[in-house]
């Protein structure tokens, strides 16, 4: 297992990195320095980290160069997880060029200049746009996406190649496809269905979708998605990109009678009117590159994962303290 000295966490009080530094103490992390701005992460995420491990805790936003360079220096290994979500790139669209291009390239250019061991950076699916071919490998064309969200992804994947050929910076890039877990964002463009579903069961509703629910995406658990960032941590690939999936579509429809099922609910689904059309219609990754080279493959299917949404969501709405992610699965095992 690699030794980590200096980590610095962009982004770390989110979904995804919160539970990145959760799996840093546990692996014995040196120091690591969690960086978020809070517009979209949660103090709370870091609650467990900050009392178990050696955290420090920056509030501040990767749009600040000066303070982005001071913290990169002495950095062993960078987690690039700052970002804004899908929909507010949509309705601010000037916050996302100033936040997913201006501040990645402040955190790139900083991990160059410090000669940073390795950077683990967090890329997205949204790249492919609807992709043509199924399953959907990394090396398909990213000219079907028409979201700045995803135009960005793109452009931080291009900056991270050009820096890697002019500074020989050393770097992983995951496509995460469609992530969900506990410390999701409630507000995400379909985790925040979960969200509403699982309030609606609860209250003896039954779980609402718009159209007949034939769109499927390729859900992958959060507890995996971190386990990913450590392997590409750890591995020796370099100059890469890797799709982080299970490799299993699941239609909306598909996806509420599962949720039904893990809640014990007899209810039907509700069906309304189609709203407006989401471009991406389908979605399903070839994994096969990343688990022949990353090692990584998905260990928790949906049931599994959607069982432990629950847990954790009836367990935060109780006000339980925050404990890292993998806790649960070895808990059960």
């Amino acid at each position: 297992m690699t030794r980590f000295g200096k980590v610095l966490v962009t982004g770390g009080g989110g979904a995804i990195g919160s539970n990145v530094t959760d799996e840093l103490v546990i692996a014995g992390a040196e120091e690591i320095v969690v960086l978020d701005n809070f517009v979209r992460g949660r103090r709370e995420n870091l609650d467990w980290a900050l009392a178990n491990g050696p955290v420090r805790l920056v509030e501040g936003d990767i749009r600040d160069k000066d303070l982005v360079h001071e913290l990169m220096e002495g950095v062993d290994v960078l987690f690039h997880h700052a970002a804004i979500r899908i929909t507010q790139c949509a309705e601010e669209p000037r916050l996302a060029l100033e936040v997913l291009v201006d501040g990645t390239y402040n955190v790139i250019e900083a991990a160059a200049e410090k000669n940073v061991r390795r950077v683990v950076a967090s890329s997205s699916a949204s790249a492919y746009g609807l992709a043509t071919e199924f399953p959907t490998r990394e090396d398909h064309h990213p000219y079907a996406n028409d979201t700045l969200y995803g135009a960005a992804k793109v452009f931080n994947e291009g900056l991270l190649r050009s820096f890697h050929a002019m500074k020989g910076l050393n770097y992983v890039a995951l496509r995460y496809f469609n992530v969900y877990g506990p410390r999701m964002d409630v507000h995400g463009l379909y985790t925040e269905v979960l969200v509403r579903w699982m309030e609606r069961i609860t209250e003896g509703k039954p779980p609402l979708i718009f159209g007949d629910g034939s769109q499927t995406m390729d859900f992958i658990y959060m507890g995996d998605i971190a386990r990913a960032n450590m392997l590409a941590a750890e591995t020796e690939r370099n100059d890469v990109v890797y799709n982080v999936a299970t490799g299993v579509e699941t239609s909306l429809l598909e996806l509420a009678q599962m949720l039904l099922k893990v809640m014990d609910s007899d209810l039907a689904v509700e069906h309304g009117p189609e709203r407006a059309v989401n471009g991406v219609t389908r979605r399903m990754a070839d994994t096969s590159l990343a688990r022949e080279e990353l090692g990584f493959e998905a260990e928790v299917q949906l049931e599994e994962g959607l069982t432990r949404l629950v847990e954790w969501w009836r367990a935060e709405k109780d006000g339980a303290p925050t404990q890292p992610i993998n806790t649960l699965g070895r808990v059960r095992a």
